[in-house]
């Protein structure tokens, strides 16, 4: 199964291995810029935050970043690490995967506000997908109904290739 993925410009299969900290350095480089741009703060738990959500490609969920944190000087608390959470999704640097009630980073941060996720049942490899005509599909079935959507996150579940 391939997939583009926008942030490294290239195709990959779902399970390819690659160099995993140009995945982490590139989205700490694209959080930096979109918080200069947008004129936010990119604390350092907020980096941390995002760092330890992208340290591997599934879900993450907020007690283990807590649990990750732990070792720090300044402990970090359930609602700090809330609220970076919270932070980095408002600003569409994650997403929170609420099947789940975990985690992952946006690949492609500043190019879109929808998107849909394939979630293995077996393994808990999660792929970030796009397709404008579902978009489309979506937004009309919206403005049909006189809805205004904020966030739409699609997460469809089944097995990956690797595990089918």
């Amino acid at each position: 199964m391939l997939y583009y993925n926008v942030a490294f410009n290239q195709k990959i299969k779902m399970f390819e291995q690659h160099s995993h900290s140009v995945c982490v350095n590139t989205a700490l480089e694209n959080a930096e810029s979109i918080c200069a741009q947008n004129g936010l703060r990119l604390t350092k738990l907020r980096r941390k935050v995002l760092e330890l959500v992208w340290a591997g490609h599934g879900p993450v969920k907020a007690y283990d970043i807590l649990e990750q944190l732990g070792d720090r000087k300044s402990a970090a608390k359930p609602p700090t690490v809330y609220r970076s959470l919270d932070f980095l999704t408002e600003n569409g640097l994650v997403h929170k995967l609420n099947s789940l009630n975990a985690y992952v980073g946006c690949s492609h941060p500043a190019q879109h506000h929808t998107c849909y996720f394939l979630i293995c049942s077996q393994c808990q490899e999660v792929k970030e997908c796009c397709n404008q005509q579902l978009d489309k599909a979506i937004y009309h079935t919206s403005d049909s109904n006189n809805f205004k959507p904020s966030r739409i996150t699609l997460e469809i579940e089944g097995l990956c290739e690797h595990c089918s």
